[in-house]
């Protein structure tokens, strides 16, 4: 079994875990009672540092070393997302509207299995930080922290995530050096025309013709405005208009998501939706305001430290792909590679439902891999001797 020994006979404690942290899912920021079961179990583990409260309700742990030497962190993220679950698993959430969705449990419980090991052996010089972060799913809790200065603060040289992967076999490591996820933005479309009878249009300024044109004309960007060899995605989401069959609405909403990896093509697609706003406004009559809001940057690998996570990860799994293709998702761990050298890592979750499904579970298997990855290449980039 390629798992560390040590962290497979704490298997079943992880899964226990685990299954109390899907049982009690938290959104954004507000992880508190997930901050607390985290740091009551880094406590019994005997780590030398405990900061709490940073982004909110996030934490860093600090477990020293053999010897002096550098540090470097190791990221899991805490927070659920705003869905009700259907798993009907006996642990399932127990707060309706909230579920572990996309195995953030799973996320934390292996970083705790890691920290347990890591603080009984020690068997590294210089320090590791453990890193627990809310709201990867929202409000972006990695940039707050980085704001709050935790590189800064304990001095952390590099910096290193894994996240689950439905799909992939249990065991198994994706990742690739350089761009690994896009980056996302959100447009926002507010529309005013002149409401009305819908029997007679002529004495209205129509918004819900109006924002079909652009819709229609969006789609436009990705099909003739981009070269084909760019990774674009442009997914108009939603749209709100009207009450009745009858009434012509006075306005309409529209918003979506965009999906890039260059500064050049994000550029090039706020000038174009820019000009699509203005010009189908001006041609129907009626006002048209776009709001672009700058979201997470792409997360881009260095390609030394994925080279050296690769080769870690090949000690404890069953099989590893450095060449995983790049993901047009989107992940705030990003804030933290713009400004340290590290990798971001996938690890098998088996055949489970996707990512943000109502039904999806982090497989409890998939945990000794993550723990023991992370444990591994600690000792592997810090050796005493």
């Amino acid at each position: 079994m390629p798992i560390i020994n040590r962290i497979a006979d704490f298997a079943d404690d992880m899964t226990v875990w685990r299954k109390h942290l899907h049982a009690h899912p938290e959104l954004g920021l507000a992880c508190h009672e997930t901050a607390r079961f985290v740091a009551a179990r880094l406590r019994d583990f005997g780590v030398d540092e405990l900061h709490e409260g940073i982004a909110t309700s996030g934490l860093v742990a600090i477990i020293n070393g053999r010897a002096p030497g550098p540090t470097i962190g190791l990221r899991a993220d805490m927070d659920a997302l705003p869905i009700d679950e259907r798993t009907g698993l006996e642990y399932a959430s127990t707060i309706p509207g909230r579920m572990h969705a996309c195995g953030h449990d799973g996320h934390t419980t292996m970083l705790l299995g890691a920290a347990r090991y890591l603080a009984e052996t020690r068997n590294f010089k210089g320090r590791v930080a453990l890193i627990f972060q809310p709201a990867e799913e929202s409000e972006g809790g990695g940039e707050i922290m980085v704001e709050e200065g935790i590189l800064d603060t304990f001095d952390i040289s590099q910096v290193y995530a894994l996240h689950c992967a439905p799909g992939i076999e249990i065991g198994a490591f994706d990742t690739t050096p350089g761009p690994i996820m896009a980056a996302v933005d959100t447009l926002h479309i507010h529309i005013k025309g002149k409401g009305g009878h819908g029997a007679m249009p002529h004495e209205s300024a129509d918004p819900v013709v109006a924002t079909v044109a652009i819709v229609n004309a969006i789609q436009t960007i990705v099909s003739r405005n981009h070269h084909s060899k760019d990774d674009l995605v442009i997914s108009v989401t939603q749209i709100h208009t009207g009450s009745a069959d009858n009434i012509i609405p006075e306005t309409a909403y529209i918003n979506g998501t965009i999906r890039t990896f260059d500064p050049a093509v994000q550029k090039m697609v706020m000038t174009r939706l820019q000009d699509i706003v203005d010009g189908y406004a001006a041609a129907h009559g009626v006002e048209a305001v776009l709001g672009y809001e700058v979201g997470y940057p792409a997360t881009i690998n260095d390609p030394d430290c994925t080279v050296f996570a690769a080769n870690v990860a090949r000690e404890v799994a069953v099989s590893v792909n450095d060449q995983r293709p790049r993901d047009m998702g989107a992940e705030d761990f990003a804030f933290m590679l713009q400004e340290r050298r590290g990798s971001y890592l996938f690890l098998g979750n088996g055949d489970s439902a996707p990512w943000h499904h109502s039904k999806f579970d982090f497989d409890d298997t998939a945990a000794p891999y993550g723990a023991s990855f992370f444990a591994r290449l600690i000792e592997r980039a810090l050796p005493v001797a």
